[in-house]
């Protein structure tokens, strides 16, 4: 529906027949133009114009930069935040490759949460440094910054913290209850010690008290669960970053990479029980959440240039070959001959701490993916990639659900029948499963339209 015009002729006339003779068209091309400049008092007038009467191309250009410049007179009332950055999550143009990384991300870490499973050799982490965990961290803070940032504009600070703050509940709640429910599952259907070692949890029923007042401060997690503390960390300082992404996006990043590079050297962590430190140490994947959040706001138009040359993508594939040689042949003997000895510097890789192969790894394909697979790629239709994207939607639930269906896949291999075809068996009604329980979430949450899922 077109919106009113200031002056009100402009539509009567375009709602009856022209005339046919001369004078009566030059009166109506006079009157068309100065309803036009009696309705450059509002944006709203200009708007109905430019849809409506049909002007000329460079008229209408003008017409068009009079608008953007009124524009950016409204974006100078936020200049007492900094820079606020020009996103906005739009949940039904929504960037999919995204969900689908995640989504694609899920199934392999369901895969490789199967101890003894063959099937592992088909996800990322036997071809290369980095795995499916960097594609979550970076992800995280790509679409925080999107749905956070965006919505700073008009909601500002107070809802923004409060919304971080409700993220960071619900993510420290999905935790608890998934330990929960991982303790009475580890108890009722495995019926050997060897669930106990495997899963991390003989402190826990060795210490019940202990251990519980542990998993309330985020630092004891049963194996699998302890990636939820550190984004439940990454969400509540998400306010503080943005801040200071805002005052300046260099020095914010600058300083999240001091941070990074302070672990690396110093090997600083939080502490945590009963090892001393947390497996994913936040310290140092903060800065991947930070550069996605980065990336989102400001990097993007940036390093669009360095994204699109032809150097960039020839030290990414020379990367991501060097690291599936080096992977290979940690299991297979005669790639060994390939190494050279000079190669021993960059062990150990340590993933606790996001080791710096593990980081350039994950932007060499990040590199790939970004220069091959097109933000409208038609491909994203077929039906295995909308399973994909399911499952992204709603990586939270999603996650908790996998850790749950893995140790009961681990308990059939190991106490029923551990053989190819089983693990084949386990391996796809797994998924299955998940894509299953991604497809009823999705549509039970169109029923109510809630916000994206930034985890």
């Amino acid at each position: 529906m077109r919106m009113p015009l200031n002056g009100g002729s402009l539509l009567n006339h375009l709602s009856r027949p022209l005339a046919t003779d001369l004078d009566d068209s030059n009166r109506l091309r006079q009157r068309r133009w100065a309803d036009q400049i009696v309705s450059h008092k509002n944006d709203h007038g200009i708007r109905a114009i430019y849809n409506s009467a049909k002007v000329g191309t460079k008229k209408r250009r003008a017409m068009r930069g009079l608008h953007t410049a009124r524009r950016r007179n409204k974006l100078k009332r936020f200049s007492w935040t900094g820079q606020v950055p020009a996103v906005h999550l739009d949940r039904e143009h929504r960037d999919l490759r995204l969900d689908a990384c995640r989504g694609l991300a899920l199934w392999f870490i369901f895969i490789d949460h199967i101890p003894g499973n063959s099937f592992a050799w088909l996800t990322l982490r036997n071809y290369g440094f980095s795995d499916a965990t960097e594609v979550f961290v970076f992800v995280s803070g790509y679409t925080c910054m999107l749905a956070y940032g965006g919505a700073l504009r008009e909601q500002g600070w107070q809802t923004i913290m409060t919304r971080c703050l409700r993220r960071g509940v619900e993510i420290y709640a999905a935790f608890l209850l998934l330990v929960i429910a991982y303790l009475v599952l580890i108890r009722g259907a495995c019926s050997g010690s060897f669930c106990l070692d495997e899963t991390n949890t003989r402190f826990f029923f060795e210490n019940p008290g202990t251990a519980l007042m542990h998993v309330t401060a985020l630092q004891y997690t049963p194996v699998n669960t302890d990636i939820l503390p550190m984004f439940v960390m990454l969400h509540l300082a998400f306010p503080l970053v943005l801040w200071l992404l805002i005052r300046n996006a260099a020095v914010a990043l600058g300083a999240s990479f001091l941070l990074y590079l302070m672990v690396q050297i110093f090997g600083w962590n939080l502490p945590a029980w009963p090892t001393d430190e947390l497996y994913f140490n936040p310290l140092a994947w903060q800065f991947l959440f930070v550069f996605g959040a980065w990336y989102a706001g400001w990097g993007a138009g940036r390093l669009k240039g360095i994204m699109r040359s032809r150097a960039t993508l020839l030290l990414a594939v020379f990367y991501i070959a060097f690291g599936l040689i080096v992977t290979l042949s940690w299991q297979i003997e005669p790639l060994k001959w390939l190494i050279p000895d000079v190669i021993s510097l960059i062990y150990p890789i340590y993933k606790s701490r996001l080791d710096p192969v593990r980081l350039l790894h994950f932007l060499a394909l990040a590199v790939l993916v970004s220069r091959f697979i097109p933000r409208d790629w038609h491909g994203m239709m077929k039906p295995w990639m909308v399973a994909m994207i399911r499952c992204g939607e709603n990586s939270l639930p999603i996650y908790c659900f996998s850790v749950l269906l893995s140790f009961l896949a681990f308990v059939i291999l190991k106490q029923v029948y551990g053989s190819l075809a089983m693990q084949a068996a386990v391996s796809a009604v797994g998924i299955a499963l998940i894509i299953a329980a991604a497809t009823f979430l999705t549509w039970e949450a169109k029923l109510d339209r809630r916000g994206p899922k930034l985890f």
